[in-house]
């Protein structure tokens, strides 16, 4: 896809795919110009990746990190360019097999790694420039759980930092637990505390509510949603709720968002193609509704202010939406061909000279 040099005015968005290698066949990611006034996209670009599973920005840089899901899973760090284009900045072997989720510790010193295959989370220490140095960390898990197939080992699925601390969540599928570790200032970490749930459960994602003590987890096997209350005495379970009104075998929950206020919580919902509302309250969850996906396997979403985009994963396509900011429904507005999608990340400001 040739790249559009003209001016833009809104944020870059950036679409990873599966690519042969990881059974897919995307070119990589793929880049738009989202429009600041509707939240359309424009095509501007892409580049080969390898399998980028999971995208995330730098907060305060121009830098994009891919988790590159392969066997031999490996980290990829891209700047973007004043005209929309990638630049790669450098790979590092994540640790283990098939990385599947990012994170940037709030001081930006760190990327934190979840390597789905043999259960670890690596520590990448960044520099100045967003570029990365070198893996400082590397934790393995061990245990299983009762599914014969999903649980037959670890499988780290997420690390999630904690603003106010030097805290680390590791959201475990395979073991059905919620490990909290402490990053040192050198990046290295140390299990402080580990919350065991329901057997069977299959942990996969994390959120927290940006201003009430509670957390979210979604059980991917379980099809469900926890209530976790997050207090000086540790976590625990306060409430669990259905990820869909009407449940279904082979329904597969998938992704976590809250909106900016913290009022709604979205779930994707893989197999009923489904994003499920919650309205987020201090004693629980609260079923708003549910809307189609506009697509098949709904893998991941972003939210970026009143626009909701999802990569539906097995129907080549990202549908973009408007979000209802007073009901948190989501309305369909447009769709984008994507070769298998994986996941979406709109850049956090415009890319310096746009």
């Amino acid at each position: 896809m040739p790249h559009d040099t003209r001016s833009r005015t809104g944020r870059l968005v950036c679409v990873g795919s599966y690519t042969k290698e990881a059974g897919g066949h995307g070119i990589g990611i793929t880049t738009f110009w989202q429009d600041p006034r509707d939240g359309t996209l424009e095509p501007a670009g892409s580049v080969a990746v390898p399998a980028p599973s999971y995208l995330v920005w730098h907060p305060a840089l121009p830098v994009l990190y891919a988790a590159n899901e392969l066997t031999e899973g490996t980290v990829t760090a891209l700047r973007a360019e004043p005209d929309g284009r990638l630049r790669p900045m450098g790979v590092l072997p994540s640790g283990g097999a098939t990385p599947c989720h990012l994170a940037l510790t709030p001081d930006r010193r760190y990327l934190l790694c979840a390597n789905y295959g043999g259960g670890s989370l690596a520590v990448f220490e960044l520099d100045d420039a967003g570029r990365l140095v070198e893996r400082v960390d590397l934790v393995r898990h061990r245990g299983h759980g009762p599914h014969p197939e999903r649980q037959e080992a670890s499988h780290v699925h997420m690390a999630v930092p904690r603003r106010a601390d030097d805290t680390v969540s590791a959201v475990d599928l395979g073991t059905d637990e919620v490990r909290a570790y402490r990053l040192s200032a050198a990046g290295r970490l140390e299990q402080v505390e580990c919350l065991s749930l329901p057997p069977g459960f299959g942990p996969r994602q994390l959120i927290r509510h940006p201003s009430m003590p509670c957390a979210y987890v979604v059980g991917e096997l379980a099809s469900a949603l926890i209530t976790l209350s997050e207090t000086a005495n540790g976590p625990r379970v306060t409430g669990t709720v259905p990820a869909t009104i009407a449940a279904a075998d082979g329904d597969l929950p998938s992704h976590l968002g809250l909106s900016d206020d913290g009022r709604f919580l979205y779930l994707a919902v893989r197999g009923a193609d489904r994003i499920s509302v919650f309205a987020t309250e201090p004693d629980g969850l609260r079923p708003v509704g549910e809307w189609p996906s506009g697509g098949a396997w709904p893998r991941q979403f972003t939210l970026a202010g009143r626009w909701l985009y999802v990569a539906n994963q097995n129907s080549d396509l990202v549908t973009a939406f408007t979000v209802d900011p007073a009901t948190g429904a989501p309305s369909l507005t447009a769709h984008y061909p994507v070769s298998t999608p994986t996941c979406v990340a709109v850049a956090p400001r415009k890319i310096a000279g746009r």
